[in-house]
């Protein structure tokens, strides 16, 4: 193979060389390490908070005198009902009444680490077969101990329920003991003979509400393991519980950021220059501060705010300083951004993935490629950016809707000068984030704004702003290639993915405090495997390889919805549909034959096209497969769509989804129902131009995203399974647009190989 650095091949010029002796060095300091941190405190205490009344029992579990159950979520909700599934895993195993639970964010705290996140996302890119296990082990557990002592608290990946559900489980069955055994006490009698059930401790006919024996059971010691009840004939676990944040959200007493009030408080609105190197240079101070309203200005090296006692006269302010900002290098444009892409397809790339011998199986036989783009993709969730912050003697306490709590409280810390403990955080409810809320810039300049006037603050992006300044998800293009056997199966396949190493940029500004654009060149060229995760995952091919072209577009680029399976998924499904049709293959046969290591997917798949009754995919059928795993879930999806005088009309969506235990099936089908209307914007619009350092959209209608009347029919199954719950937030996303492109394929005999799906060519 040509093109390929090898990182166990033949040109190592980009990768340090490894001597014997460097290596023992560093696994002697990876042993000293361990030794190191294991003589650190390795218990951390609950810093909950109790009010009058309230008994803590663990981080997670607080009963009160009056019964409420206080169930303390360390995820943030941004509408996934995170603040209902945790709760209900804690109310089945505890033996509540679910009318009693009430919720509670928790604090900052190291019990509280995701370090399954960090330990599945680790981005490394050695593999663990290329590692001795020692080593590899080694470098595993001191992520998960430095996830731990960084209160490393962070909502993403699909993982709330994975991750806590044990700790969670595990917390209420230390509290149910703990009220079996106040409750024994009282009756003289075996604990271990009490059970609980609706809210009471239960021992023959004698009753004994929570309320009761909350106070003394929590000043017990628990048992040294968990005593979990037994299973019992109608759990709570993978009941359609209403969700606990419904009904606020229906009569509107939740409360957002954007929601909270303070005496003495004032509005703030800010404008901040193009993507990249930008300084504020000048303002128009004379006309400026003539606006009616204005309190206070706040410049920054890199933003203007106005202060007003209301927003809106803030935000007219804005206008009337007219900020002027200059940008060091070339603006970020459309353009610049394809060039890039385009460039980096061309250069060497890295080879994260590979089996078999691509390039012996390759070798002077027939190859065919289809390249494939995708651009960025906008957040844009119904809540624009929004913090609150108020100083506090010397303090300052800051109200915003954030994934990562600790590192939005270090950021805060790092930009006023305070030290940690000196800033409160109140993790608050999202209006949609969709990774957005990782991003913790107005929660930042809220803080500096509130030090510097001096009295509490409301700062909230404009929607222009909102768009204009989001980091989207990374544009991306594929080159696919492969070589099919004599009965038109893939024998070999490569897939070259040009994208921006998003995940180290991604890091640089979350722990680090980076700057963007800084972050933005220090990750250029750097190979990244969390940007080309999902792609080839599905299939058995004898022979693949996955290759990361990193690319320069200049453009910071973030989290997202599906993350690089929302493209990869993309490149994959399409080219397999491309590659059956090429072989005169039915193209549920195709896969089917190629799925014979992933029968759950083959199931679901299979199912799918039952549900949905699958005609075979020939020309005018207007029906397209596509399907996916990731996270622990498998997805299926079958779609009816073809083009109509009003543009793209998606009929029916068809999805089966094998997620594992679910723990609420009515949160289950919200998630993919999300999911699914997620990828249809995905494939329809999400997107902006970028021109001089900004994106070209100002308003959401300039988004191309789906109306109410061109979302289809959605149908949704799941499989009965007793799998350990998988991921449900993120896998609706990525079977969407190929899906789509797939059916018009089928309708039109056209296809398209670029997103949004357009009629114009990659």
């Amino acid at each position: 193979m040509t093109g390929i650095r090898d990182k166990v091949g033949q040109n190592r010029s980009r990768l340090p060389h490894v001597s014997r002796r460097s290596f023992l060095v560093g696994a002697t300091a990876a042993g000293g390490l361990a030794l190191a941190w294991s003589v650190w405190p390795r218990s951390y205490d609950t810093n909950l908070t109790a009010a009058e009344g309230e008994h803590v029992f663990n981080a997670f579990l607080k009963i009160g005198d009056d019964g409420h159950i206080g169930a303390i979520v360390p995820q943030c909700e941004m509408g996934q009902g995170v603040t209902t599934l945790l709760p209900q895993i804690m109310a089945d195993e505890l033996g509540a009444d679910w009318r009693t639970i009430a919720v509670e964010s928790a604090p900052i705290s190291p019990l509280y680490a995701n370090t399954l996140l960090v330990d599945e996302d680790s981005g490394t890119f050695m593999p663990r077969s290329l590692v001795p296990d020692f080593v590899a082990d080694v470098r595993s557990w001191a992520r998960r101990e430095w996830a731990v002592r960084h209160a490393v608290m962070l909502t993403a990946n699909s993982s709330s329920v994975r991750m806590f559900e044990g700790p969670c489980r595990a917390a209420a069955a230390q509290a149910r003991a703990l009220l079996m055994m106040e409750a024994a006490r009282r009756w003289d009698a075996d604990w271990q003979e009490c059970d609980t059930q609706d809210g009471f401790v239960i021992h023959g006919k004698k009753k004994l509400r929570f309320a009761e024996v909350a106070a003394g059971a929590a000043a017990l010691d628990p048992p040294p393991e968990p005593v979990y009840r037994a299973p019992v004939a109608d759990p709570l676990y993978g009941k359609e519980l209403t969700r606990l944040d419904l009904p606020a959200k229906v009569d509107g007493s939740a409360n957002y950021a954007g929601d909270i009030r303070l005496p003495d408080m004032v509005f703030a609105a800010i404008r901040q220059g193009p993507l990249g190197a930008t300084r504020l240079k000048s303002i128009d101070r004379k006309a400026g501060m003539k606006s009616p309203g204005l309190l206070h200005i706040v410049e920054h090296e890199r933003w203007l705010a106005t202060v007003a006692r209301n927003w809106w006269a803030a935000n007219r302010a804005l206008d009337r300083f007219a900020p002027v900002f200059e940008t060091n290098g070339p603006p970020v444009s459309t353009t610049r951004v394809d060039k890039a892409l385009k460039a980096a397809l061309k250069e060497d790339g890295y080879r994260i993935r590979q089996q078999g011998d691509v390039g012996a199986a390759m070798e002077a036989r027939r190859k065919i490629s289809a390249h494939y783009a995708v651009a960025p993709a906008l957040h844009a969730p119904i809540e624009t950016r929004t913090a609150t912050a108020a100083p506090d003697r010397g303090h300052v306490r800051v109200w915003v809707a954030t994934q990562a709590p600790a590192q939005c409280r270090d950021a805060i810390a790092r930009a006023t000068g305070l030290a940690p403990s000196e800033v409160t955080l109140f993790p608050m409810m999202a209006g949609g984030s969709f990774d957005a809320c990782l991003d913790h810039s107005v929660a930042v300049q809220a803080a500096i704004i509130a030090l510097q006037i001096e009295r509490p603050v409301q700062l909230a992006w404009s929607r222009a702003e909102e768009i204009m300044r989001d980091i989207p998800r990374a544009p991306a293009r594929a080159k696919m290639t492969a070589t099919l056997d004599a009965a038109g199966g893939i024998d070999a396949l490569v897939a070259r993915i040009a994208v921006p190493a998003t995940n180290h940029e991604f890091r640089a500004r979350l722990f680090d405090g980076t700057p963007a654009d800084v972050a933005q060149r220090e990750a250029a060229g750097t190979p990244d495997a969390v940007s080309v995760e999902g792609a080839l995952s599905t299939y058995d091919i004898r022979h693949f390889a996955v290759d990361h072209c990193p690319a320069d577009i200049g453009l910071p680029t973030g989290r997202w919805r599906g993350n690089a399976d929302s493209y990869t998924a993309f490149f994959t499904e399409c080219f397999i549909d491309e590659m059956a049709a090429r072989s005169g293959s039915d193209a549920l046969s195709y896969r089917v034959a190629m799925l014979g290591e992933s029968p759950l997917l083959a199931r679901c798949l299979l199912t799918a096209t039952s549900l949905g009754g699958w005609e075979g995919g020939v020309a005018g059928t207007a029906q397209g497969l596509a399907c996916h795993s990731m996270r622990g879930s498998h997805i299926a999806l079958m779609a009816t769509a073809r083009p109509s005088e009003n543009g793209l009309q998606v009929q029916q969506l068809v999805a089966v989804v094998d997620a594992g235990r679910l723990v609420n099936p009515a949160v289950a089908r919200q998630q993919v129902e999300g999911g699914l209307i997620f990828g249809l914007a995905a494939a329809t619009g999400a997107t902006t131009d970028y021109a001089g350092g900004i994106a070209t959209a100002r308003k959401l209608g300039q988004l191309g995203l789906p109306r109410l009347s061109q979302s289809p029919e959605i149908i949704i199954e799941f499989v009965d399974s007793d799998r350990d719950p998988g991921g449900l937030g993120e896998i609706g996303v990525p079977v969407v647009a190929p899906a789509i492109a797939n059916a018009i394929a089928a309708a039109t005999g056209r296809r398209i190989r670029r997103l949004p799906l357009s009629a114009n060519p990659a």
